[in-house]
């Protein structure tokens, strides 16, 4: 393969807009060359009948005005001008047709304008001819075919706009199914198509298919969270009362090893009672001004890690309207995710309304910058159950915050909170309760 052939493959091939692709367009294009296609033969079958039809009565015409030319040509009548032994106008073709014996008809002109010719033999290697007008006919023939195209384009314009009115409601049914199913997708599982149309075609079985997934999928889920938040409420009244007989053994190495798992008990049945009051959605915001840095250096204190706070630009020092309970919660969950699973040196930075904590160690795993954090699911040789940033991302939903996670160039994770800005001057909603969770598609990030 030469330079030239490998240019070729390699150049990139024009692609037609997107929209080109759409169901729309397509039904349109098809429409169309379906109503050109039948205006077309349908108007060549009218055009050729009534051309025949035309020629064929100026042709009768002729032939009967000749078969009067002839007697009177025997009788030796006066015969009108232009009309006799070879008269100026006849076409060739026709004369040498009449020399050779035979009567035949063509179209021709005498003087500028369209006539039909009729010709015969006569005596001497000669032909006697006549012509009638065929002006009228071909008027006829020109008006016709404007006719046909006037009518063939009202046809295919009518057609269009009753093909797009159909189309149009079958898309649009068509973009409501997938809008909800993005939704569901989502995490609103609240969300249905209602088709409440009366037609059981394959658009409204699509719907109540998706309907009744979001059903069976939601009741299924709820059922899921409902047995989750009993079993972790059941186990903390047996827990309190292991915690206390934990304190009552002797000092020494069993006891902290009990005590110990205790706490990591206590600690996973918390955890859980939190996920499961984040996705029953009855969380509510309890707002407050506070001071960025000051949080993050608070939560740093609270951690007891060897975290470095970082502040950057003039706006770092900056007072937000949030909830320095979840804020506080969300930090410490990404500071302590760093430590266990990343290397130090580990940074808490803050930047305007953005706080990034940031780790040296081997990085998220893929499947979390795919699919987002999942509760009891880890990777490798990593200890843990998966709760910490699974928390960390209902609790961003629940400011309305966006928690995005990555791998830098560099090496490490790097895991980051934008905080909402304020609600503009029209914002009515009010500022110390909140009881819906935004769409995850729009706050909720890839996540740990």
């Amino acid at each position: 393969m030469n330079d030239t052939q490998r240019d070729e493959r390699l150049r990139p091939r024009p692609r037609l807009p997107a929209w080109t692709s759409t169901l729309t367009w397509k039904a349109t294009v098809f429409i169309t060359l379906m109503c050109c296609g039948l205006a077309a033969l349908l108007g060549c079958l009218v055009h050729g009948a009534m051309t025949h039809q035309t020629v064929g009565a100026a042709r009768e015409k002729a032939l009967t005005r000749l078969e009067r030319t002839i007697e009177a040509y025997e009788t030796g009548a006066r015969m009108p001008r232009g009309e006799g032994i070879d008269p100026a106008g006849l076409p060739p073709e026709l004369r040498a047709l009449a020399v050779g014996g035979r009567r035949g008809t063509a179209v021709g002109t005498y003087r500028s304008r369209p006539v039909m010719w009729a010709a015969a033999p006569a005596a001497q290697g000669s032909a006697i001819a006549v012509f009638v007008d065929f002006r009228a006919s071909e008027r006829t023939i020109v008006e016709l075919d404007r006719a046909i195209l006037g009518s063939s384009g009202l046809a295919i314009g009518g057609t269009l706009l009753i093909g797009a009115f159909v189309v149009t409601r079958i898309t649009r049914r068509l973009h409501l199914t997938a809008q909800v199913a993005r939704r569901i997708s989502a995490g609103d599982l609240d969300a249905r198509v209602d088709d409440s149309t009366r037609s059981k075609d394959e658009v409204a079985a699509v719907s109540r298919a998706l309907d009744t997934m979001a059903s069976s999928l939601q009741g299924k889920l709820e059922a899921e969270q409902r047995f989750t938040a009993d079993v972790a409420h059941e186990l903390r009244t047996p827990l309190t009362g292991l915690n206390a007989a934990a304190e009552l053994l002797p000092p020494g190495r069993p006891a902290e090893l009990v005590r110990d798992r205790v706490r990591a008990m206590r600690s996973l049945t918390e955890d859980l009672l939190e996920i499961s009051r984040l996705e029953t959605r009855s969380e509510r915001l309890e707002l407050d001004s506070h001071d960025l840095v000051d949080l993050a250096a608070r939560t740093i204190r609270a951690s007891g890690t060897d975290t470095a706070l970082e502040v950057r630009g003039a706006h770092g020092f900056l007072r937000v309207d949030t909830d320095r309970r979840r804020l506080e919660r969300i930090l410490g969950n990404l500071v302590a995710n760093a430590h266990r699973h990343g290397a130090a040196p580990v940074t808490l930075t803050v930047d305007g309304r953005s706080l990034t904590v940031t780790d040296s160690g081997p990085g998220y795993p893929e499947y979390l910058l795919t699919t987002g954090p999942q509760r009891f699911r880890t990777e490798g040789t990593n200890k843990g159950h998966g709760l910490g940033l699974t928390i960390a991302a209902g609790q961003a939903r629940v400011l309305g915050a966006t928690l995005t996670f990555r791998n830098r160039e560099a090496g490490g994770a790097e895991a980051r909170v934008t905080l909402p800005g304020p609600a503009g001057p029209g914002a009515t909603a009010p500022l110390r309760r909140r009881d819906e969770l935004p769409v995850p598609g729009s706050s909720a990030p890839p996540a740990r």
